[in-house]
């Protein structure tokens, strides 16, 4: 198949790099022109300075697949392609978008006749080499269409990918994926730090981790990672304690609280996260200032 990929950032650019090594023809565009214009140099991708001009290389039905960042950047392509291509023409969103703005932006586009698909996209900088994991949502004869695509990106054309629903399914499925994500990645660090206070046992963290990556049952890839991460870095030296969040934790719990769901793991990971970003939280400033009202408990001050 012939596409046009926008955004060529390191995800954008390895799904391409993927397609271009299973036999697709990929024309690809960035706010960068130099960097299709790099991987048109290392890959064969045909490189297009601007989204007319990529349209304009690809034959109809034509297939655009965006991998911007959620949000602004994401609306303003979606609205420029819906501008620029016609009806039976597919737009695939594989970013991090709120899956209700893809059942609004499908509506949209359905208008003009253009088909929308969303495709929530787990493998990060691996996925180049392992395969991507798609959770696909749309109408079903679209995602037939573009079948090729998601066998092509996914770890082998049966596994790791399905059209899960219809329009905003994808990003749905991705969304809870993330809350998952963030719930596993807080209780492997809560577990590693308990190991490391204690200090007498003089634990290895790293052999730990390996020891569990085989015939444990908490074994997994975020394992691998940490043990990976533990063995370059034992001490973590040069890493702030500040943990970002991408949005996906937030709109899982948005949801939950939406759907009278109790989700306590993934709430009290988000949480976390949040705590991760403040060095003096005045709740807690404010805690041993209430400790001194009621029982005249000493404050430790602040050294300047």
């Amino acid at each position: 198949m012939k596409l046009a990929m926008v955004g060529l950032g390191k995800m954008g650019a390895n799904m391409a790099r993927r397609l271009l090594k299973s036999g697709h023809q990929v024309v690809g565009v960035d706010h960068h022109p130099e960097v299709a214009e790099k991987l048109a140099e290392e890959f064969g991708l045909i490189p297009a300075a601007t989204l007319d001009e990529a349209i304009e290389k690809l034959a109809a039905p034509r297939v655009v697949w965006v991998m911007v960042p959620a949000g602004k950047p994401t609306e303003a392509v979606i609205n420029d392609l819906g501008n620029l291509l016609s009806q039976g023409d597919i737009i695939v969103d594989g970013g991090n978008s709120f899956y209700q703005d893809d059942i609004r932006r499908a509506s949209q586009l359905k208008e003009k006749g253009i088909n929308f698909v969303d495709a929530g996209t787990s493998g990060g900088i691996w996925g180049l080499e392992e395969g991507y994991s798609l959770m696909v949502g749309g109408e079903e004869s679209v995602v037939n269409q573009i079948t090729p695509l998601f066998k092509s990106l996914a770890p082998t054309p049966e596994l790791g990918w399905g059209h899960v629903g219809p329009v905003g399914a994808g990003h749905f499925v991705k969304m809870i994926h993330n809350g998952i994500e963030y719930g596993l990645m807080e209780a492997y660090a809560e577990g590693f730090q308990l190991l490391e206070k204690k200090t007498e046992m003089d634990l290895d963290l790293h052999q730990i981790a390996e020891i569990w990556r085989y015939g444990s049952v908490i074994r997994s890839w975020l394992l691998d990672l940490t043990a990976a991460a533990l063995e370059e870095n034992p001490e973590l030296e040069g890493i702030a304690a500040f943990v970002p969040d991408s949005g996906e934790g937030r709109w899982t719990v948005a949801e939950a609280i939406d759907l009278n769901c109790s989700i306590p793991v993934i709430s009290m990971a988000l949480q976390r996260r949040f705590r991760s970003r403040e060095a003096a939280p005045f709740a807690d400033k404010l805690l041993a200032a209430m400790r001194n009202q009621f029982g005249g408990h000493a404050v430790k001050k602040v050294e300047k």
